[in-house]
């Protein structure tokens, strides 16, 4: 493999303290050095201008594979992260069948393997075919290689299935990735309950089955000592929640994705199916919350939460429609958009939400440039404007919210294992 220089970018590694422009050498897919002179068995890339980061983790992605291929596929799943930045990307299980066995999770290695694009770590299941009835073989899950359990789309109903979940992962330092919610208050919701599903007409989502389940697992998590991440965090009080939790040493660690600090629930009164997910999109005092926790710390990671549906799917009336968007894509670009440039968060702290701690959480040694490590590299172009355009993804769905929004800042490459994966 030829060594490769990344000449002139601005370094920023929150892992390391660095923010500094400077040159970065990879030899035998790692960081070698810094500040290094360019030689003949170099091969260049220039990034004058440009960001030079820790490859961008997103910790919560369905690929569909196996069981919804019209959907997504793992190779086109990582040609849509590469082209968004992602260096690595961790699965959730909601295929048919579940990751559930030690042959499933396997098979999503082996088929990532074949891809040859970015990395993909694997989410198994809590409980067997997620059914939230008997736990799956969580060490077993974990020899294959799953570096984390969820049964996500379908939340642990069983608090003592929970429990149990967490005492086991417990022994083997593994999170437990959480969807919170409380089914019994969701039943039939399309969008967020409040003023404006009423003016629609629409039955409502409320909060609470948010609030609920997170100050439930919370507790769990408190109890047991285990290790709670909770997904796509979305209201005011659940903010609240991983805040107080986390002053009291909890382990808890949560995320929240660029939809909901990007949208509210006004966004349906299109009947737009492309605005119905789940969590729903929900009022503006939820937003600020959201953003809110995002700058000062309590909302550790951003991730996409990229839920694929084919177009037919998704063509469905608002109240059959599936739930769900895509987002590897436009995640950088809403990021530096929604967040950087309106000052919420700086370039490091943003880097650090979407590298250094999914890495942490889920164990895995990436979400660095220190010398030594493997060279995952994401090159950000943060002055780039850009109109989001769906019929260029490389994502083999199209179910976005965002189609013609113009965006600042993108990925202009990304190295993987020091080779060049993707380069605008």
């Amino acid at each position: 493999m030829p060594n490769l220089l990344i000449q002139n970018g601005r370094v920023i590694d929150p892992s390391q303290g660095m923010d500094r422009v400077t040159n970065v050498l990879i030899a035998e897919g790692r960081i070698a050095a810094y500040d290094a002179s360019s030689s003949s068995r170099d091969t260049v890339l220039d990034a004058s201008g440009k960001i030079v980061s820790p490859g961008l983790i997103d910790m919560h992605v369905h690929l569909r594979e196996p069981g919804f291929e019209e959907d997504e596929t793992i190779a086109t799943g990582t040609a849509a992260a590469l082209a968004g930045g992602f260096t690595s990307i961790a699965c959730l299980p909601n295929t048919d069948p579940p990751i559930d066995s030690q042959g499933s999770v396997e098979f999503v290695r082996d088929q990532a393997a074949r891809a040859n694009g970015c990395n993909v770590l694997v989410i198994a299941c809590v409980s067997k075919n997620r059914e939230g009835k008997e736990l799956a073989e969580i060490g077993q899950l974990v020899e294959a290689g799953a570096v984390g359990f969820s049964d996500d789309g379908a939340p642990v109903s069983d608090a003592e299935l929970m429990r149990r979940a967490f005492e086991y992962c417990l022994m083997f330092d593994k999170p437990i990735l959480n969807h919170p919610e409380i089914r019994e208050l969701t039943q039939h919701g399309v969008m967020h309950e409040g003023h404006t599903s009423v003016v629609l007409g629409l039955p409502g989502i409320p909060a609470a089955a948010e609030d609920v389940m997170t100050s439930r697992d919370i507790a769990l998590a408190e109890a047991t000592g285990g290790r709670l991440h909770i997904m796509h965090v979305s209201t005011v009080n659940s903010v609240d929640a991983v805040r107080r939790a986390k002053s009291r040493g909890v382990r808890v660690t949560a995320e929240a994705t660029p939809h909901h600090f990007s949208l509210t629930d006004e966004c349906l009164r299109t009947f737009d199916s492309n605005f119905k997910m789940n969590p729903p999109l929900r009022g503006r005092e939820h937003v600020e919350a959201v953003i809110a926790g995002l700058a000062d710390g309590t909302i550790d990671v951003i991730a996409s939460d990229h839920a694929p549906h084919a177009k037919e799917k998704k063509m469905r009336e608002l109240d059959l429609a599936p739930f769900g968007i895509i987002g590897l894509e436009t995640t950088l670009g809403l990021v530096v958009t929604k967040l950087i440039a309106p000052g919420h968060l700086d370039w490091a702290e943003a880097i650090n939400k979407m590298s250094c701690n999914p890495a942490r959480i889920l164990g895995v040694d990436k979400g660095t440039l220190r010398v030594g490590a493997e060279a995952d590299v994401t090159i950000i172009d943060p002055d780039v404007r850009w109109k989001v355009n769906p019929a260029e993804f490389h994502s083999k769905s199209i179910n976005t919210p965002f189609g013609g929004w113009e965006l600042f800042g993108r990925a202009a490459a990304t190295i993987v294992g020091g080779q060049v994966r993707f380069q605008r």
